[in-house]
Order: C-alpha cells, then sequence, then structure tokens
C-alpha cells in the first residue's frame, strides 16, 4: 500500500456527543489501567518502594509504549476506519500516557508543575510543526499517513499533560480529585458554550476540549482508586479498569460510528 493509496482515507471518528463520551472513558480508563499495572502489579514509586517503584513506571512505559505503537502503526497502514482500532489506540495512547506521566514527575523528581509545564510545550509545539508540515491541524483534513501521524503524536502528548495535569490541580493546588473533576468538567461546558454561540475557531476549540477530557478522566480515575486518606474512593483498579473497559465497548457497539467527513463541519 501506498501514500496514495490512502491519500483520500478519513479514519477519524466524526465529532459527535458519543465521541466525547468515549473520549472521557477511555483517559479514565487510561488511569486507572495505568495506575493499576505500574501501581498495583509492579510497585508504586514513593520512598518506601525505592528502585523497584522507579522499574515499575518504566516497565509500564515500555509496555504500554511498544502496545502504541504498533496500534498507531496498524492504524496508519489501515485502508478504512474502523472503530474498534482506533478506540484501542486511543487507550494505548492515555494509558502510555499515564505512566510515563508519573514516570517523569515522580521518577524524574520533575513534579507536577515542571512536568504540566514541559508536557504543554510539548503540545503547542507539536501542533505548531503539524501545521507547518502539513499544513492544517483539523481533523477534517487528515487525509495521509503524515498528517496522520502528526495527529498521533499530537493525541500522545496531550494524553501525557492530562496526567500530569491533573495531579498538579488535584495535589499541588489542594483542589483534590472531585475538584479538579468539577474544574475540568466546567472548562468543557465552556468550550461546549463556545462552539454552540460564538465564532471561536472551532479548530481551536476541538483542541482545547480534547485535551480537557484527559485530566478529567485522570482526576476521575484517581477518585475511583485512590485511598480515603487521599480523597479517593478506595476501589481496585483492576476492577475499576474492567467496568470502564466494558462501558466502552457497549458504547463503541451500540452509539454510531462513522468517519470524520471531509467538509469543514464544526467540531
Amino acid at each position: 500500500m501506498t501514500a496514495d493509496d490512502l491519500k483520500t482515507v478519513a479514519k477519524v471518528p466524526a465529532v459527535t456527543l458519543g465521541f466525547w463520551l468515549i473520549k472521557i472513558l477511555a483517559t479514565t480508563l487510561g488511569e486507572t489501567g495505568g495506575d493499576a499495572v505500574t501501581m498495583s502489579w509492579l510497585g508504586e514509586t514513593t520512598p518506601e518502594a525505592g528502585a523497584s517503584g522507579v522499574s515499575g513506571y518504566l516497565i509500564g512505559t515500555a509496555i504500554f509504549g511498544i502496545l502504541l505503537v504498533g496500534l498507531v502503526w496498524v492504524q496508519i497502514r489501515a485502508r478504512a476506519f474502523n472503530p474498534w482500532l482506533y478506540w484501542a489506540t486511543i487507550i494505548a495512547s492515555t494509558t502510555a500516557g499515564t505512566t510515563l506521566a508519573d514516570f517523569a514527575t515522580r521518577s524524574l523528581g520533575i513534579g507536577y508543575t515542571g512536568g504540566s509545564a514541559m508536557l504543554l510545550a510539548c503540545v503547542v509545539a507539536s501542533l505548531a510543526l503539524w501545521r507547518m508540515v502539513v499544513g492544517s491541524v483539523s481533523v477534517d483534513d487528515i487525509h495521509t499517513p503524515r498528517a496522520e501521524t502528526w495527529y498521533w503524536i499530537t493525541i500522545t502528548f496531550s494524553q501525557t499533560l492530562g496526567t500530569a495535569l491533573g495531579d498538579w490541580v488535584a495535589d499541588t493546588n489542594g483542589l483534590g480529585y472531585l475538584g479538579g473533576a468539577t474544574m475540568f468538567a466546567a472548562a468543557l461546558a465552556i468550550c461546549a458554550a463556545l462552539n454552540f454561540w460564538t465564532r471561536v475557531n472551532r479548530v481551536l476549540l476541538f483542541w482545547l476540549a480534547f485535551i480537557l477530557t484527559r485530566p478529567l478522566g485522570a482526576t476521575v480515575g484517581d477518585f475511583l482508586d485512590k485511598p480515603f486518606a487521599k480523597g479517593g474512593l478506595d476501589l481496585s483498579r483492576p476492577l475499576a479498569t474492567a467496568v470502564l473497559a466494558v462501558a466502552i465497548v457497549a458504547l463503541v457497539a451500540f452509539l454510531p460510528q462513522r468517519a470524520r467527513r471531509g467538509e469543514r463541519a464544526d467540531a
């Protein structure tokens, strides 16, 4: 298959209410799933855990990173939009983002503030380079392997940013997980209002909303599985991950899933 064969193929879904529901659930699963592997199964990075905790984040990042690269490769090579493949790739990106952000902010000692700032710069740089190379960062214009590659690079950076940003808001600023989730949900509601009732650039609003869903999912995921003493519900991470996975499968199966059309529709 050549680049010309794939030139007119749209393999990203239409941006509907169902898209946003699945995206939020996927980002929440990314938090609980990533934590289940690195904290519950491989050992959390704490002063007491020492090197074993560091290796837990590294091993988790390697596992999900390899899975992500493989799925992105298959996604780019695919001949048509496949909702199961697309959402599997999104979940791989958000779990990889969780473990990578935790490794950077906790194991490397960058901290939530430094990690959030660094990853925000990565997202902005990715969007700027994407626009420079391809000419547009709109999801309406993802019809070539080059554009799709930049799409997945930007998504991975945004998923990683979301974990660090969620932790920064919930922990460093003292809002707690529920307070952080409420704040990010309110920010998403503002984006929706701007989309419906103003003429603010739709591409900008899409990427703002896309980025905000990740810290929303991160704070909700932490609220579900963190101990009572830290403001969470102390639910089993594997159980929470399994329930979220079932919900995502049900939504993908029963909600209409179609490829994004080429027209300049509102995001």
